[in-house]
């Protein structure tokens, strides 16, 4: 018997639309087309600005022959044009490329070539190491140099030069505001493409969908407490997984956008003092940096600023501080391949009440599934079987659902890996609670998280290994006040050979990004087990007690 719920009841355009983000941008535009949208330096863009923007950047694009499946990368900082480029790009079908900044030319050339860029956007900032890149890559995209307009004249970091053929904002003068752009034709296409650090071998492509875009946008407004009108500080760098969608979030509530260029304690004081801020994102650095300012930069506001980060558990004085600055802290855990944060510390009312220790406890756990992912679980990653919710027994923090990557792109047996069994496979270790909150106990692959930032330690090594004096190495975390965790290396020596800390750490600088190089050098021997492989958990241990 035909199901009468599906007889003559058939999905149309009047009752079935693909989800994107772009369209909570339109209907904002609409319905409060004077309010302002984008506070950057002493420029002010209200919501129909924004969006008529976002649609003559992508009329452009079209002429430029930018359409569905091709990419656009970005080295930007956080600027107006990042989130014209989150708006604009996907509406010609195209896919959005953020790069990290923080990278250097060879890890940039690869990220270009293995995305076949059409289209490269650069604040002039950045124009020097991608001016290297470019060199190193085989693809040969349009370049378009962006000058910031509000670029301050005593920046740490001066201008570079105008590398590309044309400037961004005579690019966004090509356009045409009346433009006819396109929603996509399945909310499965791809929205936008996000490297990982590159544990083992190069970095993978991660690819994000326009649904799990749409629901990101709308789970953070929950998670994050937003209300109507929300002020947002950008002290997450945008190129982190879309800015964990909080480029597309604001329009939702029609929010404020404040850009901030530059982390610094005095520009964030000003910001929320004189714009209001009620909300921002960070790593632990940006709250270190916030609670140990020094008192001429810092000033008093009313509101609470809540302050979502999703590196370690902050430590009990840290909230402490926080608190008695201002601002309430939420924990959150994810990963690229989730859209950033998937998983939430929430907390219960009654658990204020528990002793000092039991908040610890508490607070300690990375939390529960968000609202937009349907699945979180803790299995044998050999059984796929859920280990005991007894908060003792290890097995693999396990993702489902529509906040979960399309895949990697253009490797197909690491997204085969990843998916195993039908869930995604984070690579974390952890235990489940009986109350069914998960808690991080390992990181199987060795990562160290240093200022929000994924550093491979094998990475590390291989640089430390090329250096003549260098016969072992192992790098790993160490806790740091300031920037969550910091790579340690650990040592040994040639025999006849000599090196300095200071020596090491200068080679590396030479190989590495900035913040991948080793805080400190031990030279010691280094733990091996029977068959020579190194022991981490040693070093770990070392580090701890260092």
């Amino acid at each position: 018997m035909t199901n009468p719920y599906e007889r003559d009841l058939d999905r149309r355009e009047a009752n079935h639309q693909p989800l994107t983000p772009i369209t909570y941008l339109e209907r904002a535009a609409k319905v409060f087309p004077d309010r302002v949208a984008i506070v950057h330096g002493g420029l002010r863009v209200s919501y129909g600005a924004f969006w008529d923007r976002s649609v003559r950047l992508a009329s452009a694009l079209a002429k430029r022959g930018i359409g569905k499946g091709d990419t656009v990368t970005v080295m930007l900082s956080n600027t107006p044009a990042m989130l014209e480029a989150h708006h604009g790009v996907p509406m010609v079908k195209a896919v959005l490329h953020s790069l990290n900044t923080r990278l250097d030319a060879a890890i940039i050339a690869f990220q270009l070539d293995h995305a076949d860029t059409k289209m490269l956007i650069v604040d002039r900032e950045f124009s020097g190491v991608v001016a290297e890149a470019l060199k190193l890559a085989k693809v040969k995209p349009l370049v378009v140099h962006y000058d910031d307009p509000e670029y301050p004249a005593d920046a740490p970091y001066p201008k570079g030069g105008r590398i590309g053929s044309l400037d961004y904002e005579a690019l966004v003068a090509e356009g045409d505001a009346g433009f006819d752009w396109s929603m996509p034709d399945d909310e499965w296409d791809a929205i936008s493409l996000n490297y990982t650090s590159g544990t083992t071998g190069n970095p993978k492509g991660v690819v994000y969908h326009h649904r799990g875009a749409a629901l990101m946008a709308y789970t953070n407004t929950i998670h994050a407490g937003m209300g109507r009108f929300p002020v947002y500080l950008w002290t997450l760098p945008m190129f982190h997984c879309n800015g964990w969608c909080f480029p597309w979030t604001l329009a939702v509530q029609a929010g404020t956008h404040v850009c901030l260029r530059w982390v610094r304690a005095k520009a964030m004081y000003d910001a929320i003092a004189d714009h209001g801020v009620t909300h921002l994102c960070g790593a632990p650095i940006v709250m270190s940096t916030l609670i140990n300012a020094a008192e001429g930069d810092k000033r008093d506001f009313p509101q609470t600023v809540t302050f979502n980060t999703a590196a370690a558990p902050p430590p009990e004085a840290v909230l402490s501080g926080m608190a008695d600055a201002g601002f309430a802290v939420t924990h959150l855990y994810g990963l690229t391949e989730t859209y950033g944060p998937a998983v939430v510390n929430e907390w219960h009312t009654d658990w204020d009440g528990l002793d000092k220790a039991g908040r610890a406890a508490r607070k300690a756990r990375q939390g529960v599934r968000y609202a937009a992912l349907e699945g979180l679980t803790v299995l044998d990653p050999e059984t796929m079987e859920p280990v005991p919710a007894d908060g003792e027994t290890i097995g693999e923090v396990m993702f489902r659902g529509n906040i979960v990557m399309k895949g990697y792109l253009k490797n197909k047996a690491a997204t085969e890996e990843a998916f195993a069994g039908g869930w995604f496979h984070s690579g974390d270790l952890g235990v489940m609670h009986p109350d069914g909150y998960i808690q991080l106990k390992d990181r199987s692959k060795d990562i160290i998280i240093s200022g929000g930032e994924n550093i491979s330690s094998i990475e590390v090594e291989d640089a430390l290994y090329k250096h003549p004096a260098v016969a072992g190495c192992g790098v790993v975390a160490r806790q740091d006040d300031r920037w969550g965790e910091v790579p340690v290396a650990y040592v040994e020596l040639k025999p006849g050979k000599s090196a300095t800390e200071a020596e090491i750490i200068e080679h590396c600088r030479g190989l590495l990004a900035r913040f991948k190089v080793p805080k400190a050098v031990v030279f010691a021997e280094i733990p091996k087990t029977s068959t020579g492989k190194i022991q981490k958990f040693r070093l770990r241990e070392m580090a701890k007690a260092s």
